[in-house]
């Protein structure tokens, strides 16, 4: 009997725990610029809509940015920092990138897999967000070879809240039918000279469902979703990746691509 008690408790807290998905971030405040700059970028394990449990990264594998088709490694410019969420603090990185001329600045992170106590499993979300000069597009749609990539099909900087994003997803380059997608918006603005999420929310979900919004691909691997809020949206294709193993247990290869939406005013 008390066996019984125990495991219906453990499962109406499962039931009762908010819907709370992890999201390597790969952040700027701004990812429409009137001309090039120098740009502070900070790479984050979290929960964006909760600012939830920052997890501690492993240092990454591939850090690097493609613009006009060549690729520039950044793995050696990035420094350790401590991130604070609502909850606790984690272990995370930042660097600067001095931005020229006209174009799209694709920012491609490769992270070392994380340790998921939980569930027995590692995680490792290869991630991409860009940055664009000028409203000059150059490479936002290319396929830059990540061994899970979501490739845009909407300029993922020039979009007016309303509008419909589209991507495909990929692994080694071929389409993913029928991939799972989660959706999350960023929901506490990032305070950059401090390392931590602002307390207050910008929104709030009517029930857990919304926090962690699931989607799927078509068979072509092709999905939408429209922006119903200003701000920064994750789009996170989970298990994509050819990688299904590390350190002898299951690895979650997942493709992750950052998109901002502006308020027309």
């Amino acid at each position: 009997m008390k066996k019984t008690i125990v495991l219906l408790t453990g499962l109406l807290t499962m039931a009762a725990a908010p819907a709370l998905a992890h999201f390597q971030m790969i952040y700027t405040p701004e990812a429409a610029l009137e001309k090039a700059e120098t740009i502070t970028l900070k790479l984050v394990f979290t929960h964006p809509f909760e600012a939830g449990h920052t997890m501690d990264m492993a240092a990454p594998q591939e850090f690097y940015v493609v613009r006009k088709e060549k690729k520039k490694d950044l793995i050696n410019t990035l420094k350790p920092i401590t991130w604070t969420s609502l909850t606790n603090s984690g272990k995370a990185y930042e660097t600067t990138c001095k931005l020229r001329g006209m174009g799209d600045n694709v920012f491609c992170l490769v992270p070392g897999p994380y340790y998921e106590k939980e569930e027995d499993i590692y995680i490792q979300q290869v991630s991409k967000m860009v940055v664009n000069t000028a409203g000059f597009p150059t490479d936002w749609d290319a396929e830059v070879g990540l061994p899970a990539e979501i490739v845009p099909l909407d300029k993922p900087y020039a979009l007016w809240t309303g509008n419909v994003f589209r991507g495909i997803v990929k692994s080694s380059g071929k389409p993913v039918p029928y991939a799972e997608i989660e959706v999350e918006y960023m929901n506490h603005k990032p305070i950059m000279d401090r390392n931590a999420f602002a307390k207050n929310a910008a929104a709030e979900a009517p029930q857990d469902s919304f926090v962690t919004m699931g989607i799927k691909a078509n068979a072509d691997g092709e999905f939408s979703f429209g922006i119903p809020k200003a701000g920064w949206w994750g789009f996170c294709a989970l298990g994509v990746g050819p990688a299904k193993e590390h350190n002898g247990k299951e690895l979650s290869q997942d493709a992750v691509i950052w998109v901002q939406a502006h308020d027309m005013k």
